[in-house]
């Protein structure tokens, strides 16, 4: 076989979830607003046996998943340097650094270990997800894993990870 790498991309219309965030940070916070996400996944690594750097239903199948999980909810960082978020009975209460507060009910809320839900940190977390997700299935080692995480067309974020899979 001629030199070469292998990789396997995956941006199909179901990789999306649609969500409400804000970003905050000392001094600044934005509106609660809502996007449409989409989700695209690229792994480079060795071909196997079978063929399959890893098999393509698989990516799909746990990025699914992960898009469901963020589906329909008010995404909010539970490691933010300015806002105080608590459970209080069945809502979670954020309030900002201005006394601005926000009272959502908890099934509406997905708290994520990040410090901002900004595409960016969005993008390292759904790849993480992924990373472990795809483990745990059984997927072979791979070389990189690169997942985007667009809000808007023509507008996304990517994480790059390095996997274990030999150079």
């Amino acid at each position: 076989m001629a030199a070469g790498r292998f990789e396997i991309f995956v941006g199909k219309e179901i990789l999306k979830f649609n969500a409400a965030h804000f970003i905050a940070y000392p001094g600044f916070r934005e509106r609660l607003h809502g996007h449409n996400y989409q989700v695209a996944v690229r792994i480079e690594g060795d071909l196997g046996r079978d063929g399959y750097v890893v098999d393509f239903g698989l990516v799909k199948r746990v990025t699914r998943e992960l898009c469901d999980r963020l589906d329909e909810r008010v995404l909010l960082p539970e490691h933010s340097d300015c806002l105080e978020i608590r459970r209080n009975g069945e809502q979670i209460e954020v309030r900002y650094e201005d006394g601005s507060w926000f009272s959502f009910p908890v099934g509406d809320v997905l708290l994520l270990p990040i410090v901002h839900s900004s595409a960016e940190e969005l993008a390292h977390y759904v790849a993480s997800e992924l990373a472990c997700g795809l483990e745990a299935a059984g997927a072979r080692p791979w070389r990189r894993l690169e997942v985007s995480v667009a809000e808007a067309p023509g507008q996304a974020a990517t994480w790059i990870e390095a996997g274990a899979a030999p150079e």
